[in-house]
């Protein structure tokens, strides 16, 4: 086990995916190791706890006391607090169905696919966006993601130089939209209420307010318009018709590229 000491002499690493720590595998390093406990099941239940009580609770104590263990036996697997939360941020990008390379689907059904799913995985996770800024993200799991990524915004025939800007403009948005989904979604299980009802209040007690007011009355038509009953059916129907947006985006600028 590495000592405390000697973790905080050691300069900072930018990845436990770089150093060769990663690799140490499910098994502990030596005699006097806690039994029933592995690098897995830790992963796992880190993940658990940051789904459950979000970033601000999790601390190396907290997991130690789910996992019934003291928090020094959690460092026969792991050197850091940040090791441990790179590998739960790998972990979950393992929840991502990737579509065949070889498949011969259209490039547009794989980017929805890729684009939904990652989605997906923002809302389930909230706590995976701030750690995807955090980290360089470079584990088996998110590099075979990034790989399908690029794999697919190659086939639809931009000139190379502008596949990186594509990539950038289906991916920036998807992870904004995203982050702010889930963090509202997360923000009504907090209050307690349905995002129906958390909306529905929400645009009362604005509307309510004079300086808001006017702007609330010029905007009715704009959410008419948006349709859906419900805001998962209204939120839905704005990533369908911004993800199609940029997807024909792209088409243009193939077609302005030949």
């Amino acid at each position: 086990m590495v000592r405390a000491a000697d973790r905080a002499e050691r300069p900072a690493r930018t990845s436990v995916w770089l150093e060769g720590k990663a690799a140490r595998g499910g098994s502990a390093r030596g005699g006097g190791q806690p039994s029933g406990l592995d690098r897995g099941r830790i992963t796992e239940v880190t993940v658990r706890l940051l789904d459950a009580e979000g970033m601000a609770k999790f601390s190396m104590r907290r997991l130690a006391a789910e996992l019934n263990v003291t928090a020094m036996s959690v460092y026969w697997y792991v050197d850091t607090k940040d090791d441990l939360l790179e590998l739960a941020l790998d972990a979950v990008f393992g929840e991502l169905e990737l579509p065949d390379a070889e498949s011969g689907e259209d490039w547009r059904d794989q980017l929805r696919f890729l684009a939904g799913g990652y989605r997906a995985l923002l809302v389930r996770h909230p706590w995976v966006s701030p750690l995807s800024g955090t980290f360089l993200n470079i584990g088996p799991h998110s590099m075979a993601f990034s790989l399908r990524v690029h794999e697919v915004i190659r086939r639809t025939g931009l000139p190379p130089h502008g596949q990186m800007g594509a990539l950038s403009a289906v991916f920036q948005f998807v992870y904004g939209f995203g982050t702010i989904e889930g963090h509202f979604v997360q923000r009504c299980a907090s209050a307690g209420m349905s995002q129906d009802e958390y909306y529905r209040q929400a645009m009362s007690t604005i509307g309510e307010q004079p300086q808001f007011a006017a702007h609330v009355a010029s905007s009715a038509d704009l959410l008419e318009a948006r349709g859906g009953d419900t805001v998962e059916e209204m939120r839905e129907r704005d990533f369908t018709f911004a993800l199609e947006t940029l997807i024909a985006g792209i088409e243009t600028m193939v077609e302005r590229a030949r």
